[in-house]
């Protein structure tokens, strides 16, 4: 039987990567991935065999690491982040819906709405939803109905994909239909290069948020009603009496 990992590796940088992680892709033969996660894996598994594929061509990504399992390789599929957590776990399993001589196993790894949470100090501490604003794969009116309903249920939101030089505009759209519901003062945040260099942290307001520039490499937090800015941090509360 056959095998591929699909691995999260988080920010890159081998110090937010989970053990069991590191141990997968030392044991692998061979590491699939977008060039850039390669890149970012560093020396450590230089002497394995990478393959990778452009942007955009993920199916290919998955159907490599199917012909490579199927040559007797132990196959590891990297993805930032979280593989399951907008990753390549659910395209690999239907990818390989068929082959079932192949195992699939999905190694967790730490997502940017954690480790970007972790930075801006706790705006995740109650209930949360994540949201992308990439339109790629799904419709805009359907992301413009996640966001009404995350503001009418009072969630923390934890935006993906905000922005990039296609979509310049797409953060100040969402803003425009959180504050709809959402005061203008409601305490906000994002964070820029989560765990690599050139990390940035800014803690705003919904209002001031509408008008920033971000880009792919950011993740947007938006605090729920009791979020407030406690040392200069964004703090979810979970109501304790203090």
């Amino acid at each position: 039987m056959g095998k591929i990992y699909v691995v999260g590796i988080g920010p890159g940088n081998e110090l937010q990567m989970t053990g069991q992680a590191i141990r997968v892709l030392e044991e692998s033969d061979v590491i699939v991935g977008y060039p850039v996660y390669l890149q970012l894996l560093g020396e450590r598994f230089a002497g394995k065999e990478m393959c990778s594929t452009p942007m955009r061509q993920e199916k290919e990504r998955c159907q490599l690491c199917v012909e490579k399992a199927k040559a007797g390789k132990l196959v590891s599929l990297v993805c930032s982040g979280d593989a399951g957590i907008y990753g390549l776990a659910s395209l690999m399993y239907e990818i390989s819906e068929g082959e079932m001589d192949i195992e699939i196993q999905v190694i967790p790894g730490v997502t940017a709405a954690s480790s970007g949470a972790a930075e801006l100090g706790a705006p995740l501490n109650h209930d949360f939803c994540v949201i992308s604003l990439s339109d790629l794969l799904t419709p805009w009116e359907v992301i413009e109905k996640r966001l009404t309903a995350a503001a009418q249920g009072d969630f923390a939101i934890a935006i993906y994909n905000p922005g990039s030089h296609k979509r310049v505009d797409y953060l100040q759209r969402a803003c425009d239909i959180l504050l709809e519901f959402l005061p203008s003062n409601r305490p906000c945040g994002y964070v820029e290069n989560i765990g690599r260099e050139g990390t940035k942290i800014t803690v705003c307001s919904l209002e001031e948020l509408r008008l920033r520039q971000v880009n792919m490499f950011t993740t947007v937090f938006i605090g729920n009603s009791t979020t407030k800015v406690i040392r200069d941090k964004l703090v979810t509360q979970r109501g304790y009496q203090v």
